[in-house]
C-alpha cells in the first residue's frame, strides 16, 4: 500500500481515512517527513497543531 498524507492534518496513512481527524481527503503529493514522538515537548509539533505522536508531512499539496 502506498503512503499518503491527510491534507486537514498531514498525518502520513496507508488506508482510506485518517484515523487522527477522520477526513477522507488524502494526498500522494506531499514532501518532508516529520516524526513527533512527544507532541506536548515538541516545538515544531505546537506550530503545526499537532496534539497526537506519529509520522507527518511538512507540505501537503
Amino acid at each position: 500500500m502506498k503512503e499518503r498524507a491527510c491534507v486537514k492534518c498531514h498525518l502520513i496513512v496507508y488506508g482510506n481515512i485518517c484515523p487522527n481527524c477522520k477526513e477522507s481527503s488524502l494526498s500522494d503529493d506531499f514532501t518532508g517527513v516529520l516524526i513527533i514522538l512527544d507532541p506536548e515537548k515538541s516545538e515544531i509539533g505546537k506550530k503545526m497543531g499537532i496534539t497526537r505522536a506519529g509520522r507527518y508531512a511538512l507540505k501537503v499539496r
